[in-house]
């Protein structure tokens, strides 16, 4: 399994290589690309090779499905245009080049994220930024304040000691 990561809006491109122990034949061979969503738990066909491409005409897909593939290189891809949240999920790449019984099958796990842009990440610096400069300014605050408080204390501790030496050194 393959882990793509694709940002919304954008192409991204799903390879498929196979393997066979037969000379591939144009006119045989066959590709299939399924999808499945992961809200759903049901296979949707996007694409059919054989000859030439056949990608669907309607659905969540239509128009958004270009064959990349070169057969004769056992190359299967497929690009997925303008990419959409509604894509995330995993797709399946089955080749069949007759008379091999077994097909060849791929499976591409697709993520498709938001794109984050230089004025979001200004922006999130600045909001961070701020909070940080806040929080040094009112710690910087507290920390003179109570620096205040036990000067101030120090300083009416010792007037006080000193008001009772005084006291003392006046009755004897």
């Amino acid at each position: 399994m393959i882990e793509v990561e694709a940002v919304n809006g954008t192409s991204v491109k799903l390879t498929c290589t196979f393997s066979s122990t037969q000379p591939v034949s144009l006119q045989t061979a066959s590709v299939s690309w399924d999808f499945r969503s992961i809200t759903a738990n049901r296979h949707e066909r996007i694409l059919y090779y054989q000859e030439v491409p056949y990608p669907i005409k309607e659905g969540l897909f239509n128009g958004h499905v270009q064959w990349s593939g070169d057969i004769k290189r056992k190359d299967a891809s497929i690009t997925l245009n303008n990419v959409r949240p509604a894509f995330n999920g995993t797709y399946f790449c089955q080749v069949a080049n007759p008379p091999d019984v077994h097909a060849n099958i791929g499976e591409t796990v697709l993520r498709v994220v938001d794109k984050v842009t230089l004025s979001e990440i200004s922006l999130l610096g600045a909001i961070v930024g701020g909070s940080c400069v806040v929080i040094l300014v009112f710690l910087g605050v507290f920390v003179a304040v109570r620096m205040y408080k036990k000067r101030n204390k120090e300083k009416d501790i010792e007037m006080r000691v000193e008001e009772y030496r005084n006291k003392q050194s006046t009755m004897w």
